[in-house]
């Protein structure tokens, strides 16, 4: 069984889903933001601005700069009641129509009265968006509270800001305990770029699909379609009986994760494959693939689900 993302019909196509501008807390203009990720060579972005009152609800419109070869998903950072630590709620919704309904999110602290994080990541996903749990481990995210998120198609698995922002940039964790209880999602890694900090251009998706499109890519998000990066590429994972092959970009580590303790890694110098035997991670329901190069950058599958 090859895994969905190298088998589908298409190409890849770079993306950041994860970014703020000066219409949030970010520095930088949409305009500007939008040029900067295409100078770098990204094919697309979303543009997730901080969905509250403070700033008007903003759902920012990129669609004035896309280009030929550049598009952009409509996009916002959701926020509505408190996770278990008294904090407010911070959710990704890629694809989110530009008429969608504000919460009562007056500000960045939680107020009596207003719809939860589970109730407004639903009616997101309800409204045609691509749903995260962004940054579980800045947000101080209880396994209660990622469990209470059923609306979710994701988890952030990296978050480049929070990386260089706080040194809590994971979300494997958490990740790994709803994939244990049988929880179908994906991972992304992203930038969550404010410009205000080395914060950019560190985590990204691969999607794979037939055009970059808003309305292609978003599709192909929500099958799965996809594997994230920091730096490496992967090329294949294909499942077989007893083995896994992998095919990628010159790493030195591929490892294979499942459930609970299960793991196991193949090491080497400059491996552009690797076939990794099973018994190790044999009664796992769930298997996921981590290459890491000579930098210490990573690049992720999704959960395969055998």
């Amino acid at each position: 069984m090859t895994l969905s993302a190298f088998s589908a019909p298409g190409r890849f196509w770079r993306g950041n889903l994860h970014t703020h501008s000066d219409r949030s807390d970010g520095c930088l203009t949409p305009q500007e933001v939008c040029r900067r990720y295409r100078a770098e060579g990204y094919d697309f972005l979303a543009l997730t601005d901080h969905f509250i009152g403070a700033y008007g609800y903003p759902i920012t419109d990129t669609v004035p700069f896309r280009e030929a070869g550049f598009t952009t998903i409509l996009g916002a950072e959701i926020h509505s009641g408190a996770m278990a630590n008294g904090e407010l709620w911070h959710i990704l919704a890629v694809g989110l129509p530009a008429a969608f309904q504000p919460p009562h999110a007056p500000g960045f602290a939680p107020v009596e009265g207003q719809e939860s994080g589970p109730e407004i990541a639903a009616r997101a996903r309800a409204a045609g968006a691509f749903v995260a749990i962004a940054h579980p481990q800045w947000s101080g995210l209880t396994l209660d509270d990622a469990r209470s998120l059923t609306a979710a198609h994701a988890v952030e698995i990296y978050n480049h800001g929070c990386a260089i922002g706080c040194d809590r940039a994971d979300g494997a964790a958490i990740a790994d305990l709803l994939l244990s209880e049988g929880r179908r999602l994906s991972l992304i890694a992203t930038d969550d770029a404010h410009f205000t900090e080395p914060d950019h251009f560190g985590g990204w998706v691969m999607v794979k699909a037939e055009e970059n499109a808003p309305e292609a890519l978003l599709a192909a998000l929500k099958r799965g379609d996809f594997y994230s990066s920091e730096g490496p590429e992967l090329r294949g994972v294909r499942l077989d009986d007893d083995r896994l092959a992998v095919e990628c970009s010159a790493v030195q580590t591929v490892i294979v994760q499942g459930h609970g303790s299960a793991a196991t890694a193949v090491h080497g110098q400059s491996l552009t494959s690797a076939t990794v035997p099973l018994e190790r991670v044999r009664n796992s329901p769930w298997l996921r693939v981590t290459v890491i190069d000579r930098a210490g950058r990573r690049a992720w599958s999704n959960p395969i689900w055998r």
